[in-house]
C-alpha cells in the first residue's frame, strides 16, 4: 500500500486572450500528445487586460497511466534531467514550466502554430487515495500521505532525475 505511482499529469497552455491564439495552443497540444485538449475559460474579469469572465484563454490536457509516464520522460529530458527542489510542494506534487514546447524531444517547429510555453503539473498517488471520493467518505491518514521527500526519492529512483 506504500507503493507510489503517477496519478495524473496536467499540461496547461495559457495564452491570455481568446480567438486564434487559443486555437493554435489547442493544435500544439494535440500535436504534442495526440489527445484532444479542453479549452479553459477565465475565472475573473480583468479590465486592464481586456479579459472577461468565462472567455476562453487557454487549453489543457490531462494524461494518465502509460501516456503520463512517457510524457514525463520527455519533460525530464527537456529539462536536462535536473529538477529544482522548489518545484515540489508539501504533498508530493510537482510543477514544472517549459519555456518553449519545441524543447521537448521529438517535437518539430511548425510555423503555422508558433511557439508556446506550458505548465506541467504531476500528482503522485498511493493505493487507497480514492477513499476520499467514494460514497462513505473518509480521510487519508498522515502516515499514508506523500511528502516532498517521498516524491523526490520516487523521481530519483524511477526516472534517474537529479534534484538541484
Amino acid at each position: 500500500m506504500k507503493e507510489i505511482s503517477i496519478g495524473k499529469i496536467v499540461i496547461n497552455i495559457g495564452v491570455g486572450r481568446s480567438g486564434e491564439p487559443v486555437e493554435k495552443a489547442k493544435r500544439a497540444l494535440n500535436a504534442l500528445i495526440g489527445q484532444q485538449p479542453k479549452v479553459c475559460g477565465a475565472k475573473d474579469t480583468v479590465r486592464d487586460f481586456g479579459i472577461h469572465k468565462g472567455e476562453p484563454i487557454g487549453a489543457m490536457v490531462t494524461l494518465r497511466r502509460d501516456k503520463a509516464v512517457e510524457f514525463l520522460k520527455r519533460v525530464i529530458a527537456a529539462k536536462g534531467n535536473t529538477i529544482k527542489a522548489t518545484s515540489f510542494d508539501n504533498f508530493g506534487n510537482l510543477s514544472i514550466g517549459i519555456h518553449e514546447h519545441i524543447d521537448l524531444p521529438g517535437t518539430k517547429y511548425d510555423p503555422e502554430i508558433g511557439i508556446f510555453g506550458m505548465d506541467v503539473c504531476m500528482a503522485l498517488v498511493r493505493p487507497g487515495y480514492r477513499v476520499t471520493r467514494k460514497r462513505n467518505k473518509s480521510r487519508v491518514g498522515k502516515s499514508h500521505r506523500i511528502t516532498r521527500e517521498d516524491a523526490i526519492s520516487f523521481l530519483k529512483r524511477t526516472f534517474g532525475v537529479e534534484i538541484v
